[in-house]
């Protein structure tokens, strides 16, 4: 088959992995990020002998980057080394209240009885259920192209119907009557896609990679699957540039043709953007635009984040490496990302200290402390809310912890949605994508292949099969995949 020239936007994670799957097929691939470093969401943030990861934190899903590397013939351990947090992360509901949930299922049961009596039996038939349908989606699900509905219907996936037309919350509270519980088992969704009533009852899949596959550290940070997956690529003779942002991709008779970045134009067979969809479409002449602004603007999204990264000059006490804030309504705050956009009154938020666990991330007696309090897309920003909303959560955390925090920052440093629009170019500012909501799932959400333009892909969180970073690496493999049916209609010698 023949070589053909492929150009791929941005170095996320689902543009990453595609680079490798087309480069191991033969095909030349460039990669141009708009950034000074590569990685996209994943950058990393250095500072004063501190080590941050500016977007995901959470290494969950090992058996996807397991099954990743594999098939380039290689491990996760041949580029970067992970550990199995003990506790996976801790959850604090009020002062001297968290439950830490531990490194094995049965440490986790245990914890769960210990708050509502019977709570270990129920959870155990749940996550039996949840690895069910993990199996499921990683078998025959996630790793389709959502071109067509029948994808759903496999002799597995028609005996779990209920379980697209019932919600987490529902199944969640009709098991579970201790609020603390119902809310541990339905942060996943809340953080990373939709409020967990509008999420498909399947999606308790992710209760089974968060217990049962557990939450794992990259030494030196998520920065080093990126770094691994760059060093594969480059193997495969990918090549990267950076400070090359796309101005437009070029159409010549209805098929991709190339790009301009920086004046110039580049030629090629195909191009692929990994970059944010709806961004990338306004590189196209408005005739080649598939998506409209108004159907984005109908689009449910999963939250925007307001992020700190913060240096602290000693150790803190009572913190694990993942710690969960949840001592306020969280009904509330999903109303206030989902329904009536705005800034919450009384935030959840996240901390993550990797310093506790990776002696890399700080200076010897330091601490490395980011923060993320999840937001609606789309509202104001400014330097003012951002302060406000720093001081709410250290007061909280402080006061729960019990500990004095704020006298020993060294410095602090935010992002916001002003910055993923900047850094981004990320519709509304959103952080993760579009939430898995019902009718945003599978063949519902943006398609890998433009209806109006030849040769021309999308990939990442926007599209198939949705948000994170899991998710990303298999959205490139299937993106390439579609590439090399392609090229193999397009070949004289098929």
């Amino acid at each position: 088959m023949m070589k053909r020239k492929i150009l791929i936007l941005g170095s996320g994670f689902s543009s990453l992995s595609a680079a490798s799957y087309l480069a191991q097929m033969g095909h030349h691939v460039e990669v141009f990020e708009k950034n000074h470093s590569l990685g996209g969401r994943a950058r990393q943030l250095k500072r004063d002998g501190f080590t941050f990861d500016m977007g995901p934190s959470w290494y969950w899903m090992p058996d996807v980057f397991e099954k990743f590397f594999a098939d380039f013939g290689k491990k996760p351990s041949d580029y970067y080394k992970i550990d199995r947090l003990d506790p996976g992360y801790q959850v604090y509901f009020g002062e001297n209240n968290s439950i830490s949930i531990g490194d094995s299922l049965d440490k986790i049961y245990t914890a769960f009885e210990a708050v509502e009596k019977g709570s270990g039996k129920k959870l155990k038939s749940f996550i039996n259920q949840a690895q069910n349908n993990y199996n499921i989606a990683i078998t025959d699900l996630v790793y389709r192209p959502g071109i067509s509905p029948l994808e759903l219907i496999t002799t597995t996936t028609i005996k779990k119907i209920r379980y697209f037309f019932s919600n987490i919350k529902r199944d969640v509270t009709r098991e579970f009557k201790n609020p603390k519980l119902r809310q541990i088992l339905q942060f996943p969704v809340l953080f990373l896609g939709a409020k967990p009533q509008n999420t498909p009852a399947f999606y308790n899949f992710m209760n089974f990679a968060d217990f049962g596959l557990g939450t794992w550290h990259p030494d030196k940070g998520m920065y080093s699957i990126v770094e691994g997956m760059v060093s594969l690529a480059k193997e495969l003779g990918v090549i990267f540039h950076t400070n090359s942002p796309v101005e437009h991709i070029l159409v010549n008779q209805g098929r991709a043709s190339g790009i301009e970045t920086q004046g110039k134009t580049i030629e090629a067979d195909f191009v692929l953007s990994g970059a944010d969809y709806h961004h990338t479409e306004t590189l196209l002449p408005p005739k080649y635009r598939v998506y409209s602004e108004n159907y984005w603007a109908k689009k449910t999204f999963a939250p925007s984040s307001l992020l700190f990264y913060v240096g602290l000059d000693k150790k803190l006490d009572r913190v694990t490496h993942h710690t969960l804030f949840f001592d306020v309504d969280f009904d509330r705050h999903a109303q206030q990302i989902y329904d009536n956009p705005e800034w919450p009154t009384d935030p959840l938020f996240y901390a993550n200290f990797p310093s506790i666990t990776d002696p890399t991330m700080a200076p010897e007696g330091k601490e490395a402390l980011f923060l993320l309090i999840p937001i609606a897309p789309g509202i104001e920003d400014n330097s003012e809310l951002r302060e406000k909303y720093f001081d709410i959560v250290m007061a909280r955390m402080e006061r729960l912890t019990q500990q004095e925090i704020k006298s020993h920052i060294l410095f602090q440093e935010s992002f916001c949605v002003k910055d993923f629009i900047s850094e981004y170019n990320s519709y509304k500012g959103n952080a993760y994508g579009l939430a898995n909501t019902l009718m945003q799932t599978a063949f519902l959400r943006p398609k890998l292949k433009s209806k109006k333009v030849e040769g021309l892909f999308f990939s990442g969180q926007l599209t198939v099969p949705g948000p994170g970073v899991p998710p990303a690496l298999i959205s490139g493999k299937i993106v390439s995949g579609l590439i090399e049916e392609a090229i193999y209609s397009q070949s004289p010698t098929k």
